[in-house]
């Protein structure tokens, strides 16, 4: 299957955050797709994790990104054609306890990746993942798009917004020439999917609880968030990503890659729909008082479908039912069904006709 024109056979990737949730679902189908993958990230801080029991064979450095001198011996020596920048500080009540970590992790660990990159020749294109908290949170019921405000809150909210800067300012003072790399910024939604085991995310959390046999705590029911399967986002950066190495230098800007609009649903109308596929779930509102966080936001990805003739594939639905699917294996079993979602996702998406798929 000839998969976005087949631009990642044979081709040099590195991958910053390999070893985490999304990173790791982004490897496994980066070799799928026959690339030769290159890994920089700190080990699982879970047991269990996605990486461990994916057992892919690739070169695995294990990193701080905050450490610019090994950033750069990695980079230097893996001469990369293309770089996906995954590795984060990514949960926000995480930032509260250690804002320092946050700011210096998500916002120095991506200046030393684009640093080593622009001293690396052989790169060609980068693609660095933010988040849809980069924006300036307003409360719309509309969703955010590309050329609203970046801003926020919490310190990890305002650490992905600095993170954009930090990408915008390094595409203009020094990947402006016509040989330059080409270099993009990606936001997803909410992602959902097997294999996610970080503190204080809902799915997570759930699990955890059906394994103890306790009910679960949620902190903001009510609050509103644009969620999606976690194949839906590294699609949009997989067709981003081949679009640069392509030379279509008008994309080397920021994009957002979120659900359609039956994906924005409130925390509780997920649960519901969670438990119609998991009925030992159980879950109760938190009566303590909790940190900030957005209450309403959801991604327009207008420009995404129309520029790239990127779309999603599965509904919430869909998502929601691959999710519990997997974890419910998972607990059976003891082994990973992620190989054969990402074939069930991709044929799904192959008969959509989708932009990057067979042909």
């Amino acid at each position: 299957m000839r998969l976005f024109a087949d631009q990642y056979r044979g081709r040099r990737v590195l991958l910053t955050g390999h070893a985490g949730f999304k990173g790791s679902w982004l490897a496994l189908w980066l070799t799928e797709l026959g690339a030769d993958v290159t890994g920089m990230a700190l080990p699982p801080d879970t047991n269990p994790n996605h990486w461990d029991l994916l057992g892919l064979s690739l070169i695995d450095h294990r990193l701080d990104m905050r450490d610019s001198a090994a950033v750069s011996r990695v980079v230097a020596s893996a001469e990369p054609e293309i770089a996906f920048h995954l590795a984060a500080q990514s949960l926000v009540r995480r930032s509260y306890c250690d804002p320092l970590e946050t700011w210096s992790t998500n916002v120095m660990g991506t200046a030393n990746l684009l640093e080593a990159c622009r001293r690396t020749p052989s790169v060609r294109a980068i693609v660095v993942v933010t988040s849809d908290k980069c924006y300036e949170n307003q409360e719309w019921p509309w969703g955010y798009r590309e050329t609203d405000r970046l801003g926020g809150h919490d310190p990890y909210s305002a650490s992905k917004a600095a993170t954009e800067f930090v990408v915008a300012s390094y595409r203009n003072a020094f990947f402006h020439s016509r040989d330059a790399p080409l270099l993009a910024s990606a936001r997803a939604g909410n992602v959902i999917g097997g294999g996610d085991w970080s503190e204080d995310r809902l799915i997570p959390d759930l699990v955890r609880s059906v394994a103890g046999q306790f009910p679960l705590e949620i902190r903001s029911p009510h609050a509103t968030r644009p969620w999606q399967h976690v194949l839906e986002s590294l699609s949009g950066y997989l067709l981003l990503g081949q679009r640069l190495l392509e030379g279509q230098r008008e994309l080397a800007e920021g994009w957002n890659f979120g659900p359609e609009a039956e994906g924005n649903r409130t925390v509780a109308e997920v649960l519901t729909l969670l438990h119609t596929h998991w009925p030992e779930l159980a879950w109760q509102a938190a009566s303590r008082p909790q940190p900030h966080e957005a209450n309403l936001l959801c991604l327009d990805s207008t420009k995404a479908k129309i520029r790239l003739g990127w779309k999603p594939i599965w509904s919430l639905e869909n998502a929601i039912s691959a999710t519990a699917d997997w974890y419910r294996k998972f607990l059976a079993t003891g082994r990973a069904e992620s190989h054969a979602q990402l074939a069930s996702y991709i044929a799904a998406a192959c008969a959509a006709g989708v932009a990057w798929g067979d042909g």
